[in-house]
């Protein structure tokens, strides 16, 4: 009997293994009893063994061609209908999700309960299977089913969307007030989501979130909005930093091919969202409209060793999260508020890889933090470090708060932090509503220099520490 539900998939590379490694370090592989899996024509059935052993979780294949293999390959033709049984090995509690063809076994609970699922495949290609339990994918339960060739048509790498970190202007420093121009373009393009996925944004500039705008107290800003000729929709932008109707939206209302502007006068201090405004607002802002303004105070910050910009926000796909290829959006999600993904600077893991932040020991941070949303608070956390400085709600003008451990930032709101790094190590940005790891939110800091075993010491281990 199958059994749909797609909130069991997971995104690999967010929930560490150091919990698995404690435990099942000691344990054996578990024995396997011996089946031929039928393969007819038309007909392809296969029964797979949950396993504990060497730090690791895994299913195992049982008779024929897959016996005792770890987390073997399933090989079927196009247009077999596919059955799998799965066998609790261990007693734990497990499942089996093949999401590209949306199916979700039903949990099998206590030592030798099976379930299984049946489902037709189609063309050429090759999909993963695991199990959806939370963490035991990441643990090792992950393996392939090939369909025929195992080749599919290859979709062409959709283009990065992810705003650098690192990419923002320097401080401002000691000035008097000027006029200073912003130019923006309504760009919508369809970019890369996660590996093998896309999804059509709508961006300043081409990236998520826009560019950080700089200015300084008492400045005249003359904002430019182009909305590129070949957009589907009207943009517009909303600065909070702006006192007047609309934050500039109801100036900026411009459609595809044409370009509108005003000015305003930057008369308080602090890190201010801005937003596209034309309705659906919510729909504009969860496809990437969203970005940060700066307004420093007279006499500009502190000086610091690196600035960061990152922003958080959610995004709402017609498909269950993880599940590749190109991605539509979701309206009744929108409204339900349930996102399929959570996302820094717009992409799920953008700051895990070729956009980590980067440092050294002895270095001074600074983190412009904003939250796009359009709907989720987010509890801005650094696992790892305790943050030294924190401008709470972004105000520059009061006192900061000293040694925070994790600080709510409401959506369209913002935050500045700041702290020393004092040992080396993988630092993990993340919303202390820890799930939405699971969903693609998380980011590292990676700081290289000694151990400083005075602060910390002991025998090291993989992980995030949560």
């Amino acid at each position: 009997m199958l059994t749909k539900r797609s909130n069991q998939i997971l995104l690999p590379g967010f929930v560490f293994l150091t919990l698995f490694s404690l435990i099942l370090t000691s344990c054996a592989t578990i024995p396997i009893a011996q089946a031929n899996p039928k393969k007819e024509a038309g007909m392809a059935s296969f029964t797979l063994k949950t396993g504990l052993g060497n730090g690791k979780m895994f299913f195992i294949g049982v008779g024929g061609d897959i016996d005792g293999k770890e987390n073997p390959d399933l090989k079927v033709g196009p247009g077999d209908m596919v059955e799998i049984t799965l066998v609790d090995g261990e007693g734990a509690m497990h499942n089996l999700v093949v999401p590209d063809f949306n199916v979700a076994s039903k949990d099998v609970v206590g030592k030798d309960s099976t379930a299984q699922v049946s489902f037709t495949v189609g063309q050429d290609g090759t999909f993963p299977y695991y199990c959806g339990v939370t963490g035991h994918r990441q643990a090792g339960m992950e393996g392939k089913l090939i369909v025929g060739s195992g080749k599919a048509a290859v979709m062409e790498d959709a283009p990065e969307i992810v705003r650098d970190p690192t990419d923002l202007p320097g401080p401002i420093g000691d000035r008097p007030p000027q006029k200073v121009r912003v130019d923006l373009e309504a760009i919508e393009i369809v970019g890369k989501l996660a590996k093998g996925t896309s999804y059509p944004y709508w961006t300043f500039n081409g990236k998520v979130p826009g560019p950080f705008i700089r200015v300084r107290v008492g400045d005249e800003v003359e904002v430019h909005l182009k909305n590129a000729a070949s957009s589907s929709m009207s943009h517009s932008v909303d600065f909070h930093a702006v006192t007047g109707p609309g934050g500039g939206a109801t100036m900026t209302q411009t459609a595809p091919g044409k370009e509108t502007s005003f000015t305003f006068k930057a008369l308080n201090p602090g890190l201010f969202v801005y937003h596209c405004a034309t309705p659906s607002v919510a729909h504009h802002i969860a496809s990437g409209m969203f970005g940060l303004i700066l307004v420093e105070p007279e006499g500009g910050l502190p000086k610091v060793n690196h600035e960061f910009y990152v922003m958080q926000s959610e995004i709402y796909t017609q498909a269950p999260f993880g599940q590749a290829g190109p991605q539509s959006f979701s309206e009744t999600k929108l409204a339900n508020e349930t996102p399929e993904y959570y996302v820094f600077n717009g992409a799920a893991g953008a700051l895990t890889g070729d956009h980590m932040l980067k440092a050294a020991v002895g270095d001074t941070v600074r983190i412009f933090f904003g939250v796009g949303g359009p709907n989720k608070i987010s509890s801005f956390h650094v696992i790892g470090e305790i943050l030294d400085r924190v401008y709470d709600q972004a105000s520059l003008t009061a006192p900061p708060l000293t040694d925070v451990q994790t600080t709510l930032v409401p959506a369209g709101g913002a935050t500045v932090v700041e702290f020393k790094l004092q040992v080396p190590g993988r630092f993990i940005l993340v919303d202390h509503a820890l799930s939405r790891m699971e969903r693609g939110l998380a980011g590292y800091l990676m700081v290289q220099g000694p151990q400083n075993p005075e602060i910390i010491n002991g025998t090291p281990t993989t992980g995030s520490g949560h």
